[in-house]
């Protein structure tokens, strides 16, 4: 952002620590509402557990907010707001393995 000609540094704020170099601070699940979107986000919520993080994992129905992301299938998970699955239920260890892969 530019401020009277100079630009001013944004500062980005960490939601949550952890055994990560850089903390992961948004985890969302996308989906519809069905029994799949559920799971997903039961198991993405077991895996930050696990893992130690202190993120909280936020579930999205919103059609036009999933939209925006591009996706096409359902469930999908968004890590930094960068979507890193879609279309699978993906199992806690899968979700862990994903975290420590994005490390970011």
């Amino acid at each position: 952002m530019t401020l009277f000609g100079k630009k001013k540094e944004e500062k980005k704020t960490a939601a949550c620590a952890g055994s990560f170099d850089r903390p992961v601070c948004c985890i969302k699940v996308l989906g519809s509402g069905c029994a799949f979107c559920h799971a997903q986000f039961e198991n993405v919520k077991e895996a930050v557990k696990k893992t130690g993080l202190a993120a909280e994992v936020e579930y999205v129905t919103d059609l036009q907010k999933i939209m925006e992301y591009g996706v096409m299938s359902m469930p999908a998970l968004v890590i930094n707001e960068k979507v890193v699955s879609m279309g699978k239920v993906l199992k806690p260890a899968d979700v862990e393995k994903l975290l420590q892969k994005f490390n970011i």
